[in-house]
């Protein structure tokens, strides 16, 4: 059974082995099977069948009935899916341990000077430059919050509307207010999800986790930060997330 090669890299990058997939494809293609047919039917070695099958159950792939000879039957693809996820955040929150405790205290110890970039911005030019540069940069997605007081900055901004037009990533639109008030820019600004939510202290800007603009104030902009340290843009991201949980879609 044959998948694109794309399909087939993803199954690579959770971790199955050739010899896996072709196992697991075999069973979708054929249904349940005993490891000898399913040997033959995808071409895996004898020799090394009941290994990848093995490997293929503890991962979550196959499933095994009762009887002699045990048969093999293919665990739904999603579902499949969605245990390696679990696996693999499980190994990120254990790599992420290491690091911290190893790695980060080692660099704490010797007291490493680390220079990000953080600037202040002034005057709506230069802000308007810098966004222009984050969102043609951008790869993957954007995170904008729009407290009210930007909305008129925006809106007047049509070389902005233009660059984020011309972006194929993904793009949340967090506003305050009236929903109303703000759908126009949906279409403007190729929103792929837009929400709302009744108050917003400031606003920002991320753009693929990696740098954030930021608006501090409740009636204009009293300070607007650019940045591309990792921890204040986590942190950033982090927050606009848990707003963003708690606002109502439009």
């Amino acid at each position: 059974m044959a998948i694109g090669d794309e399909s087939r890299q993803v199954l690579h990058e959770i971790g199955l082995s050739n010899y896996e997939i072709d196992a697991y494809l075999s069973l979708l293609r054929y249904g349940q099977m005993t490891a000898v047919d399913i040997s033959k039917k995808a071409g895996v070695p004898d020799s090394k069948i009941y290994t990848v099958l093995k490997a293929l159950k503890s991962k979550g792939w196959v499933k095994t009935s009762k009887g002699r000879p045990s048969k093999y039957q293919p665990t739904p693809p999603l579902e499949a899916f969605a245990s390696a996820k679990l696996r693999l955040e499980d190994k990120y929150k254990s790599w992420e341990q290491k690091i911290s405790n190893e790695l980060q205290t080692l660099y704490e110890k010797h007291e490493l000077v680390e220079h990000p970039d953080i600037l202040i911005l002034h005057g709506q030019q230069r802000i308007m430059v810098r966004l222009g540069d984050m969102f043609g940069k951008a790869k993957r997605e954007i995170m904008i919050a729009l407290p009210e007081f930007a909305k008129e900055i925006v809106t007047q901004e049509s070389g902005l509307f233009e660059v984020l037009q011309k972006t194929r990533v993904t793009i949340n639109l967090m506003v305050t207010g009236k929903a109303k008030d703000w759908k126009s820019l949906k279409g403007l600004f190729g929103v792929s999800e837009m929400r709302v939510r009744d108050h917003m202290f400031g606003g920002g800007v991320i753009v693929d986790g990696k740098e954030a603009m930021l608006f501090l104030g409740e009636e204009k902009p009293s300070l607007v930060i650019w940045s591309n340290h990792a921890g204040l843009v986590r942190f950033a991201r982090e927050y606009f997330q848990f707003l963003w949980d708690s606002s109502e879609k439009i």
